[in-house]
């Protein structure tokens, strides 16, 4: 039997595009292509997503902490996380995403 990954991908965002991604989807638009791009590659049983709203309070510590850095810093959104490791920031690549799922282990769906 085949160990499923527990993978987790975390899309810290907001309703409101970022200003210097002009033309850009919005991060919850990113949410929903990003659920849809993995689900036709890989198998994505073990797979979560969680939308984080950069702009609403946080119950979590660490998703606040991160939501702190991301206004102090003025980073680009939406961000995405898998796991522990950022993978994209601002528009998304998938190529990033789809290597760092690799690398994990995530079987990719047989055609």
């Amino acid at each position: 039997m085949r160990k499923v990954p527990n993978i987790t991908i975390t899309i810290y965002g907001s309703e409101q595009i970022c200003a210097s991604c002009v033309g850009a989807p919005s991060s919850k638009d990113t949410y929903e292509w990003l659920q849809a791009a993995i689900g036709r590659k890989y198998a994505s049983e073990g797979v979560q997503y969680n939308y984080i709203d950069i702009n609403k309070p946080q119950t979590d510590a660490i998703h606040q902490a991160y939501v702190e850095q991301i206004i102090k810093e003025d980073l680009f959104y939406p961000i995405i996380w898998v796991n522990d490791k950022i993978v994209a920031e601002g528009i998304p690549s998938l190529k990033p995403i789809y290597q760092a799922l690799d690398q994990l282990g995530l079987e990719i769906k047989e055609a």
